[in-house]
């Protein structure tokens, strides 16, 4: 199938391409750098991630599903796919939770205050935020979490652990529970924390693919003011789901597929041995071809019906389930054509690509962001109408 656009959003597309070639190290010093698969300190990610968003706010992109009242760009939902489309594709450093979510939940939320404080700095990527939700007993179900918020005074002390992001964080958006007493989906408040406060400590967890990139935080009575308070106390995580109000065209998860397929392919061809010992690996990419197709058009479908002004339910679980389990089965038939080859790493001898690092990094792409069993779920209640249980 091919799509067509609006003359307006494919010179758009171009323009973002143009960009991204511009501003993005090309992908063989990326790879060679390890850009995509770790970095050699963590300044050197803050500064590379940073820095590229920087030039986004410079362009007025980096917030552009925002109202622009707020400082975002109001773009159209079909602008803000191709926008995610061409970053995903680069693997661009452009999406942070300050603009997926906190900033968004600010806007509905958040007192003039915290809106003056918190909302420039987010569109202007001076603060790196990460979000405090999931904890080791508590991940998809919010209702589940442990950590305390108990009155301090004019404020509050944080006690308990969270799994994030943090170690690159200037700022967490953290869920508590301020009353131990209330529904399990109620009694919870939303704080901003300073991850630099006395009592924050950042463990790292090394995961399957030997990188960093989550960690284990810790809150040892942890001092936070009032007017770090996002909504009404004990509410529930409210300001976290009006933020999805802002969600837009969720690419994401497929548009990076094409990217690793053609890699492949283009292995196959340089390296026809692999293929001579893998005859099947040729069905596998066609099979992967088509798979990106359905990918695309499930993404396109959530796009097509926030653009009619609809509202994606069943429909962006969907999409969200079959992007996340695509990226495994490509990076699987990645490793059915190289082989024994596809277990190299880190610039060993014989290696043609790190295919054992995007195999192992697949595995969390059907956890994060809402397990696979969640999105399932969704689409049995809400999409085809069964019976919960």
């Amino acid at each position: 199938m091919r799509y067509t656009y609006e003359p307006e959003v494919e010179a758009f597309r171009e323009e973002v391409r143009q960009f991204i070639k511009d501003n993005l190290p090309p992908e063989e010093v990326r790879l060679a750098r390890g850009y995509e698969g770790g970095f050699k300190t963590y300044q050197e990610e803050y500064d590379y991630t940073m820095g590229f968003q920087k030039k986004l706010s410079d362009r007025g992109w980096l917030a552009m599903a925002w109202p622009k009242e707020y400082g975002g760009g109001g773009a159209s939902h079909m602008r803000q796919l191709v926008y995610n489309e061409e970053m995903a594709y680069a693997q661009a450093p452009s999406g942070n939770m300050g603009i997926a979510w906190v900033g968004p939940s600010l806007m509905l939320y958040g007192t003039e205050e915290q809106k003056t404080k918190f909302i420039p700095r987010i569109t202007g990527a001076d603060d790196w935020w990460c979000t405090l939700y999931s904890e080791p007993g508590a991940g998809s179900d919010l209702a589940a979490l442990q950590t305390r918020a108990t009155r301090d005074g004019d404020g509050w002390r944080i006690s308990g652990s969270k799994t994030s992001g943090g170690h690159l964080a200037d700022w967490g958006w953290l869920a508590a529970r301020t009353d131990p007493d209330a529904p399990k989906h109620k009694g919870i408040t939303m704080f901003m924390v300073n991850m630099k406060a006395p009592g924050v400590t950042v463990r790292p967890l090394i995961n399957m693919s030997d990188r960093h990139g989550f960690n284990e935080v810790f809150f040892e009575d942890v001092r936070i003011p009032a007017n770090r308070v996002a909504g009404e106390v004990s509410r529930g995580a409210s300001p976290t789901a009006g933020a999805r109000d802002f969600d837009r065209p969720g690419i994401q998860s497929c548009a990076g597929g094409p990217r690793s397929v053609e890699r492949l392919t283009r292995l196959a061809k340089e390296h026809p041995e692999l293929v001579e010992r893998r005859p099947s690996v040729r069905y596998e990419l066609a099979d992967r071809a088509i798979d990106i197709a359905v990918g695309t058009n499930l993404a396109y479908r959530v796009a097509t019906m926030q653009a009619k002004g609809l509202v994606p339910n069943h429909e962006a679980s969907a999409s969200k389930l079959f992007g996340s389990e695509m990226g495994q089965r490509i990076a699987l038939t990645g490793m059915h054509l190289l082989g024994t080859l596809g277990q190299l790493k880190d610039g060993t001898k014989h290696q043609i690509i790190d295919q054992a690092t995007a195999y192992t990094s697949s595995v969390s792409g059907t956890v994060a962001a809402g397990t696979s069993e969640i999105q399932r779920g969704i689409i049995a209640t809400r999409g085809l109408g069964l019976p919960r249980g």
